[in-house]
């Protein structure tokens, strides 16, 4: 922060110089945990369907899990891999492997065979622990990996008793499992008691700088990376978090609904909150038609989530009688939402009593999550925030790497004290993405285009990638598919660029229909008409293609490399 006595920001006015002033103590981040939480014991940390988790019994449940990876032969700087839904399991294990010193790998429990394997042999991991529904992949390719020891962990080991036995019923029995007997493999439950045995040490100190987690993303070039996070990243959040998320008091709690795979999950649904002495309401799988149960139950006073949650929340009908009064932040991210779209569900929160709006973010796995964050009076609509307190964003001209004048788009550039030590084992795209500039500070050069207007508030427009050249114009797709979802029989659009022989691109528009809609010469008429009237005439889409609903990532954004792919087939 030394720099911010010369330096004055757009968005300096959202904060007081005091909040400058944050201090990353030279620890992991469970000791960071144990520090925060230490006058927690009797509050609950976790709330997994009704039973309640205190934080007393959470560190208890660390200690043994550490103890069994110990027992079985973790040592420092070893990777250990999760891979499962978002379980008490799961954030014991996490904060376990860090009391020891090794080094956490996250992994989607719902990639591919052949992913897994790449994650695995990726990151060197010596022990895997994971949910017990994926057997039948593991057992394809473990052999070709450096794992030694398979523990497999049921969504049903910390549910209350009434729930175990319907689950296992209903869900369990269907599954393939390995025989007891199989010295490979493991059970949890069997895992945790190895912990009861075993007298040694545990507790491995470990710096700020040092490795911590290694998380999966398509990286800023669009091509899956490995991403390299020290304890700092984690910490850093939190003290963040203080500062834009002030509102939240010990005994509050989040409905934990993100993956804790995916970064924005991690950070905003687990560790920030538990951290910050708040509840974790963990919820392993969203069910859409339960939706307004879960809500009506549990009354957490944060709601996150992607815009495919929010879609759910307008859709389900049941949602009328739920009261939202008791919110302090309803947070979006992972995806941007359409102007429109976001003011239909600030109208929806209004109508249920929510004296919230809804607040996007913006972040990535390379800066830990949210860089950006409508708090403190920073929330416009249409934009992401401002600043997180600490980081700085620079809009640079791509061609040129010169900063832009406030409301000029180019790409975010992003400096913050929670950064990625790099991507695994490949320097050359560290340094790439990764630049020192003039102002003595290094940034992350995001692959995203945006601006910052005259108040310090970010506003994103869409990946450099999906920049349109045709015939010299440059063409946002994100700008077209604003536009065609003002019309009134259109749900959602993604315009793609395709090869042109003379113009080198021209944009293409997949629509859907509003529901009611028919697909009719007359709808489609009227589109094209609505479009030739409220673009530019080089935005226009030379052609419309029509679909009941858009492929979606495994992280529910839509998937535009398949829409475009279909084009080029």
């Amino acid at each position: 922060m030394k720099n911010k006595e010369k330096e004055k920001f757009l968005w300096d006015h959202y904060y007081n110089n005091k909040d400058y002033d944050i201090n990353i103590p030279n620890m992991s981040l469970y000791e960071y945990m144990i520090e925060e939480t230490k006058d927690f014991a009797d509050y609950p940390a976790i709330n997994y369907f009704g039973k309640k988790i205190t934080y007393k019994t959470f560190w208890d449940y660390i200690d043994r899990c550490a103890k069994s990876l110990k027992s079985l032969g973790v040592r420092k700087n070893d990777v250990v891999t999760i891979c499962l839904p978002n379980t008490p399991e799961s954030a014991i294990t996490f904060f376990a492997i860090n009391k020891i010193g090794a080094i956490v790998n996250m992994v989607h429990p719902l990639s591919a065979e052949e992913e897994i394997k790449d994650y695995l042999n990726k990151t060197n991991s010596v022990l895997m622990i994971c949910y017990s529904a994926l057997y039948n992949k593991i057992k394809s390719i473990i052999n070709e990996t450096s794992v030694y020891k398979v523990i497999f962990a049921s969504p049903s080991d910390s549910m209350p008793v009434f729930l175990t036995g319907l689950y296992k019923v209903t869900r369990e029995r269907k599954e393939e499992k390995p025989k007891n007997n199989n010295s490979f493999y493991m059970f949890w439950k069997e895992f945790l008691h190895l912990g009861d045995y075993y007298d040694g040490k545990i507790d491995v100190h470990r710096s700020s700088t040092d490795d911590a987690v290694i998380l999966h993303s398509g990286g800023t070039t669009g091509i899956p990376k490995s991403i390299l996070l020290a304890n700092r990243s984690f910490i850093g959040m939190n003290e963040q978090a203080k500062i834009n998320f002030h509102l939240l008091v010990p005994g509050d709690s989040v409905l934990s609904i993100l993956p804790f795979f995916h970064c924005f999950g991690l950070v905003v649904c687990m560790y920030v909150p538990i951290c910050l002495g708040v509840t974790c309401i963990l919820v392993p799988q969203f069910d859409a038609k339960k939706f307004d149960k879960v809500l009506s139950k549990y009354k957490p006073v944060v709601m996150t989530g992607v815009p495919t949650l929010y879609e759910a929340m307008l859709k389900n009908e049941k949602m009328k009688n739920v009261s939202f009064s008791q919110f302090k932040y309803v947070i979006c991210g992972g995806d941007s939402i359409p102007e429109k779209r976001n003011k239909e569900i600030n109208d929806f929160l209004k109508s249920h009593g929510s004296p919230e709006v809804l607040q996007q973010g913006y972040g990535m796995t390379e800066t830990t999550g949210p860089v950006c964050f409508g708090s403190l009076g920073s929330n416009k609509l249409g934009g992401v925030g401002a600043p997180m307190v600490g980081n700085v964003v620079k809009i640079i001209d791509p061609k040129t790497n010169e900063e832009m004048k406030p409301k000029e788009v180019g790409e975010i550039c992003v400096n913050s004290i929670v950064v990625m030590k790099g991507y695994l084992n490949n320097e050359k795209d560290t340094n790439k993405t990764l630049q020192l500039y003039k102002d003595g500070r290094k940034y992350i050069h995001t692959g995203d285009l945006g601006y910052i207007d005259e108040d310090g508030v970010v506003f994103y427009v869409q990946r450099m990638k999906r920049i349109i050249v045709s015939s010299g114009y440059n063409v946002y797709p994100q700008h077209i598919e604003n536009v065609l979802r003002e019309n009134k029989y259109i749900k959602d659009a993604c315009v793609v660029g395709v090869p042109h022989p003379y113009k080198q691109e021209v944009a293409k528009a997949f629509i859907v229909l509003k529901d009611g809609v028919e697909e009719s010469w007359t709808v489609k008429k009227e589109i094209m008409d609505y479009a030739n009237k409220n673009l530019a005439h080089y935005m226009i889409p030379r052609e419309y293609i029509y679909k009941k609903e858009f492929p979606k990532t495994k992280f529910m954004k839509t998937d535009y490399n398949k829409l475009r792919e279909e084009l080029l087939k």
